[in-house]
């Protein structure tokens, strides 16, 4: 019966053997704070016999999560900030967030909203919010792309998503509509011919942004989710977070931006951990990060190379915080390469 339906409470997780019993109370305890779901496709790829195992680490909740450590905050990237009216984040001159909804197919333990998603988080937008926000989008002609996040957009069905699609294809100024989503590697069957002609029909470019974290996330049904996706015109982009006991290591990093690439999918961010409540033991330190990160240059394509990036807290914006290949000596610089050798530039005679 569990692989057929997401696992929502601590009971249904220790009867699919991915909590053991005598842990119960502690993930109790965090299931009454934060959301818990886990798709079946996402089930269906953790072994149980692996304490390590990296899926599970993502979904399966910890006791670890009760501990709050002073530097984290509910609102790590300071959306609340930056909203002149519910569902809209005015970050950016050119761009907006609309969160349409705070709900997910599954909860992933590091997420930086976590105080936001979920049933008891803040719903989805009613209609006489989503009217103000659409009329926020109408009013402000700097605005040129719209980005639907939250919570998961595709989680909404086609027909709620035609609507939200058809009132953008209104709004002249805005170019650019693009998708946060998990949907296409945990429930690839809800990547249909009606959810895409959803996607589409504001008769705008339409981007999808892919957020996984490990390859082995991309199993055949969801590649095939993402070819049906980018054959129809849509184009991918991933996202990423870069997590301790996931993916900190170069061979599974370097697995997992391949794995992009060979799917049609440009890798585009790799977060730095936000400092979201309870997170802490998801965190490497920025010196780690970026030595990860160096190893990627000359070890794989130039089309696999993420851009390594920390949202400052406060609701500063995005920091670029890779790795430097550039430094200024004497008027000249050095450069180094991949294999760390350094050169000077220009070169000397």
């Amino acid at each position: 019966m569990n692989a057929m339906r997401p696992l929502r409470t601590p009971a249904e997780l220790v009867e699919a053997d991915l909590v053991a019993p005598e842990q119960i109370a502690g993930i109790e305890a965090v299931a009454e704070r934060y959301a818990v779901a886990i798709s079946p496709a996402m089930a269906a790829l953790i072994d149980p016999k692996n304490p390590n195992d990296p899926i599970a680490r993502q979904f399966v909740p910890d006791a670890a999560e009760l501990t709050t450590t002073p530097e984290e905050r509910d609102d790590p990237i300071g959306d609340l900030a930056h909203s002149p009216v519910e569902g809209i984040v005015h970050r950016y001159p050119d761009r907006v967030l609309l969160k349409a909804v705070h709900v997910c197919p599954v909860y992933c333990r590091f997420c930086f909203r976590r105080e936001m998603v979920g049933p008891q988080g803040l719903g989805t937008l009613s209609t006489e919010a989503m009217d103000k926000a659409f009329a926020y989008i109408a009013a402000h002609p700097e605005i040129w792309e719209v980005i639907l996040t939250g919570g998961d957009p595709l989680v909404l069905s086609p027909r709620r998503l035609a609507e939200i699609m058809q009132r953008l294809s209104a709004i002249e100024h805005v170019k650019i509509v693009r998708f946060h989503t998990r949907v296409p590697v945990v429930e690839p069957e809800r990547i249909d011919e009606a959810l895409i002609a959803a996607l589409k029909a504001s008769g705008k470019t339409a981007y999808v942004a892919l957020h996984a974290n490990h390859p082995r996330e991309l199993t055949p049904e969801a590649r095939a989710a993402c070819a049906r996706l980018v054959d129809s015109g849509i184009v991918m982009i991933s996202q990423s977070v870069l997590l301790r006991g996931v993916n900190d290591d170069p061979d599974t990093l370097a697995a997992l931006m391949r794995a992009f690439v060979e799917n049609r999918i440009k890798p585009y961010y790799l977060h730095h951990p936000d400092l979201a409540p309870g997170t802490s033991h998801f965190r490497l330190s920025i010196e780690e990060g970026r030595a990860l990160v160096a190893t990627l240059r000359g070890r794989i394509s130039g089309l696999c190379q993420p851009t390594y990036i920390l949202d400052i807290p406060g609701g500063h914006g995005k920091a670029v915080i890779g790795p430097d290949a550039l430094r200024e000596n004497g008027g000249c610089h050095t450069v180094s390469d991949f294999r760390g050798g350094e050169h000077a530039y220009p070169p000397s005679e």
